[in-house]
């Protein structure tokens, strides 16, 4: 029987966004399982990130655990999110989640909308 090698996680978290999931989650007024994840199409650059609440996982969701908090991701969204790490920082006049993205090509000049090709995931070797 041929052993199997284990899955990498579609992405990561830094402690500021996992902290920050866990304080949007807390602040629900519904129970909420964790937060959703995924990618539409828009924006000048063509594709913008989605984070939405989400009450139960759907029956294609993958769910990456991480630091205590949990993230759904779209599956429509995995080839755009593999090796993602999703972090959380404060600005002088904003605060946000950003997405570093090695499948990111470029993004527009406001920062809301990016260009992502879909990772080939026979090519993807994770981080050590």
């Amino acid at each position: 029987m041929a052993s199997t090698r284990p899955r990498p996680k579609v992405m990561t978290m830094t402690d500021r966004a996992a902290e920050r999931v866990r304080s949007v989650i807390e602040r629900s007024e519904t129970p909420v399982f964790g937060l959703r994840i995924g990618v539409k199409t828009g924006g000048c650059a063509g594709m913008e990130y989605t984070l939405d609440y989400a009450a139960e996982p759907g029956p294609t969701d993958e769910v990456v655990e991480e630091k205590g908090v949990r993230v759904l991701i779209d599956p429509k969204a995995i080839l755009y999110l593999l090796g993602t790490e999703m972090d959380f920082v404060t600005e002088k006049l904003t605060q946000r989640f950003v997405f570093n993205n090695p499948n990111q090509t470029s993004a527009c000049g406001c920062g809301e909308s990016v260009a992502i090709t879909p990772a080939r995931p026979d090519s993807y070797v994770p981080a050590a």
